[in-house]
């Protein structure tokens, strides 16, 4: 339970060092078709092109668990029948996530990371900021990784909760066992929202998710795994964590 929101937070975010990545994906160069849009995976996978790139990360902080029924229930008001069990929060749109951020960092007294407009549902980044943000795709397999060189970091059954271990359900986050650097659920429970866009100009304005579910086959839960959705889309498990550029423990908590 969370009884001191400075103290929590303090225990929660972890120093990420700086480094490089190696990104990779496939993309479509169809433009989006169906009506159903669970993961915006289209009906016809044809053209697939392979694109590689390199990111070099700074340093930055990252939650070591998935944000929590209970933290979202304190800060956004929201009240949940199993907020005592540590369960993440899920059902929750990328929307709701920069939301999130943004009134976490108030509570705080940090100044918000994103600018948003209701009316055209835009939203900016404050690259100065620093509040609370959602990590960037990079960032987020960068610190999946954790200096690990396979498609997990460890046994898939000690590390994560998925479709053939998870009887069907989300579970408590830090269960399993955590990667080098100590981040819990990375791969598994819930799908994790990133900040950027998938592909803006076959995709629009759909985001990147990250890390497979207590939902998802063995193949689908990995470091490099990544899949896509519209930002106002929810289902029970998809969630986030929370990321900040700047948070400095040693002043503000």
């Amino acid at each position: 339970m969370i009884t001191n929101l400075n103290h929590y937070l303090k225990e929660l975010m972890v120093y990420i060092p700086e480094g490089e990545i190696h990104l990779r994906d496939f993309r479509n160069g169809q433009k989006w078709i169906s009506s159903n849009y669970k993961f915006g995976m289209p009906g016809i996978r044809k053209n697939l092109k392979e694109v590689i790139w390199n990111v070099e990360i700074k340093p930055f902080y990252l939650a070591k668990y998935t944000v929590t029924e209970e933290l979202y229930s304190i800060i956004m008001g929201k009240s949940f029948l199993t907020t005592k069990d540590q369960k993440p929060i899920v059902n929750v749109s990328w929307i709701d996530a920069v939301h999130f951020c943004n009134s976490l960092s108030d509570a705080l007294g940090y100044d918000k990371f994103y600018d948003c407009d209701k009316k055209s549902k835009s939203v900016v980044c404050n690259p100065s900021s620093n509040g609370f943000r959602l990590p960037t795709d990079a960032e987020w397999q960068y610190a999946c990784k954790a200096n690990s060189t396979g498609y997990r970091y460890g046994n898939i059954d000690d590390i994560a909760w998925y479709k053939d271990n998870s009887n069907e359900h989300v579970h408590k986050v830090g269960e399993k066992t955590p990667n080098e650097w100590g981040l819990y659920d990375m791969i598994g429970n819930v799908w994790e929202w990133c900040w950027d866009l998938y592909d803006e100009e076959i995709f629009g304005n759909f985001r990147i998710i990250r890390g497979g579910s207590w939902a998802e086959e063995e193949r689908g839960c990995g470091t490099t795994c990544r899949r896509k959705s519209m930002p106002d889309f929810f289902i029970d498990d998809i969630g986030f964590r929370i990321a900040s550029s700047s948070f400095n423990i040693s002043n503000q908590l």
